[in-house]
């Protein structure tokens, strides 16, 4: 039986600024998965390219999402970093993918729903096909384990689907070819942590997005200690006290993110964060989350600055990184051929 090394992947879109959601709910776990795990992190810039982008923005884009994993403490000798375009067998497995997952599976994507709303004929191709191209990502290193957020879980679902379709469709070749059990192993999703859901400072009922028009919804990785402390102090609250439990956070919306912020940034609990603030006006509370915020994420903004000043590096970066996932992905591209029949 075909027993698989635990290996993490995951990617970021180079789509808008990051922001404290993403750092929340994904690089903050990919920081401590370095620690135990063999990890590759993608700039998945083919995903961005199912929606229409400025191609001088993508390629500043890319860069900046690179510099973002570096300053905020990935390691790019450790960890393989890395850019999906320049590893061609991420799209060649999505095609075969392509002819393994069925349409039925691929309507029920609430995220092209969402993504392509009420003009569904005018969505690319791309848009609909990019769960298919997502599974390609994770099992072209047959990666064991995927950190992402609620919003990806059923992407993650799809890949296992996918996944268990060849394993079971192909079973007699596998074997053939000298594979002892499944080709592809069950991704498990990574979703834990206390702020994988990282709400925006406007409106505490809507998630934090790059998308949003107000830039005071969020705070981008790359702002200054000036910019955190303002968007901080003008975030939305409401006029009662802070609650001394977490039951009392219930119904209040906006006051539940900023605990919620503060715990993940102090790494304690929330209730701790009460105990401490329990009964406090939100003034006192909020210069209490301006100094952590500005102390936690200032530095990696100042860094990412200066990454970004020199692109070089970046790119150099990026092509190790993509030597290194070649390495892995080849062979596992060459196994995948001679399981179908075709020709190499």
């Amino acid at each position: 039986m075909t027993i698989f090394p635990e290996r993490v992947f995951s990617g970021i879109q180079p789509t808008g600024n990051l922001h404290l959601g993403n750092y929340l709910g994904a690089i903050v776990k990919f920081v401590a998965l370095q620690k135990t795990h063999e990890c590759l992190f993608c700039v998945v810039d083919l995903h961005a390219i199912t929606v229409p982008q400025d191609p001088g923005e993508l390629r500043q884009a890319i860069r900046r999402i690179a510099a973002a994993y570096i300053a905020s403490g990935l390691d790019p000798v450790k960890n393989i970093i890395f850019n999906q375009s320049q590893v061609a067998e991420h799209a060649e497995l999505a095609w075969i993918f392509n002819c393994v997952a069925r349409m039925g599976w691929l309507n029920r994507m609430t995220q092209f729903k969402e993504k392509a709303g009420k003009d569904r004929e005018n969505a690319s191709i791309g848009l609909f096909a990019y769960p298919a191209l997502m599974a390609a990502d994770i099992l072209l290193y047959r990666a064991t384990h995927v950190p992402v957020g609620e919003d990806q879980k059923q992407h993650i679902e799809l890949a296992r689907d996918i996944a268990q379709k060849f394993n079971t469709d192909f079973a007699g070749s596998i074997a053939a070819n000298g594979h002892d059990g499944p080709f592809f192993p069950l991704p498990e999703p990574l979703i834990q942590g206390p702020a994988a859901r990282v709400m925006s400072l406007r409106d505490g009922l809507k998630k934090m997005s790059k998308s949003d028009p107000s830039d005071f919804s969020r705070i981008n990785l790359s702002d200054d200690a000036e910019a955190i402390a303002q968007k901080v102090r003008k975030a939305k609250t409401d006029p009662e006290p802070l609650p001394s439990d977490v039951e009392g956070l219930a119904g209040r919306p906006e006051a539940e993110n900023l605990v919620g912020i503060y715990a993940a940034l102090s790494d304690s609990p929330r209730e701790s964060v009460l105990q401490d603030f329990g009964g406090a006006q939100f003034s006192a509370f909020k210069n209490g989350l301006v100094d952590l915020a500005v102390a936690k994420l200032s530095p990696i903004g100042g860094e990412m600055r200066r990454l970004e000043d020199d692109p070089a590096y970046i790119d150099s970066i990026l092509r190790d990184g993509s030597l290194r996932a070649r390495e892995l992905a080849g062979p596992v591209m060459d196994q995948v051929k001679d399981v179908l029949g075709l020709i190499r």
